[in-house]
């Protein structure tokens, strides 16, 4: 039996598409073609949906900068935070990104602006020579 089909809502920002899923568990289950979306014309695909414990989730793929799957990414919820905290009607709001390292970050929505906090990771130090 083919598998029913389902109208989501896409959204277009300068740099990406966010794709509005039904929940968590969808998000959870993506097996994305990175072949397939390394080919759309935008930086990648933000997949998003209310979340279980988090007000919400979301996936990253970003396969046209070498980076299939964003372990966790702040440029996103600076996209996913104003969506959301239209729809939940919260400034403040915890997500988790559902990939395989997986990350929770705090957010806030300031005006126009958009304020992250959580745990991070040093993965470089360096230091300019000027």
């Amino acid at each position: 039996m083919p598998a029913a089909k389902t109208t989501v809502p896409v959204f277009k920002s300068p740099f990406d598409y966010m794709v509005v899923l039904p929940s968590q568990r969808v998000i959870e289950g993506l097996l994305p073609d990175f072949k397939t979306l390394s080919q759309i014309s935008a930086r990648g695909v933000i997949a998003t949906a209310p979340g279980d414990e988090a007000d919400f989730v979301s996936r990253c793929f970003f396969p046209q900068s070498g980076i299939d799957e964003d372990p966790v990414t702040g440029s996103s919820h600076c996209c996913l935070t104003p969506y959301w905290s239209q729809k939940l009607g919260k400034t403040e709001m915890n997500a988790y990104q559902a990939s395989p390292r997986g990350g929770a970050i705090r957010v806030r929505l300031d005006g126009d602006r958009v304020k992250l906090a959580g745990h991070a990771v040093t993965v470089l130090r360096g230091e300019l020579l000027v």
